[in-house]
C-alpha cells in the first residue's frame, strides 16, 4: 500500500518525502554520535558525523577549513 502511495505521488511529494526521511535519519545519527560521545564539542560532534558518514577525506579537509577560519 504505501509503495503505491508513493508511485503514485506527484514528483514535489516524492522530494518532499524523500528529504523529511534524509532529515530524520541525520538527526538519530547525531544524537547518537552525541550519546555515544557525550565530552565531544558540538564541532567535534560534527567531524566525527562527516567522517563516519563521507570518509576521513572529506572530515580532514573540511577541519583544515574550519583551522583556517579561526585564524
Amino acid at each position: 500500500m504505501q509503495i503505491r502511495l508513493v508511485r503514485n505521488a506527484t514528483v514535489a511529494k516524492r522530494l518532499a518525502l524523500m528529504r523529511s526521511l534524509s532529515k530524520t535519519a541525520i538527526s538519530l545519527s547525531r544524537n547518537a554520535i552525541a550519546k555515544a560521545n557525550p565530552s565531544l564539542s558540538e564541532r567535534e560532534a560534527d567531524l566525527l558525523f562527516l567522517r563516519l558518514h563521507y570518509g576521513d577525506r572529506i572530515a580532514d579537509w573540511i577541519a583544515s577549513c574550519m583551522k583556517e577560519e579561526t585564524k
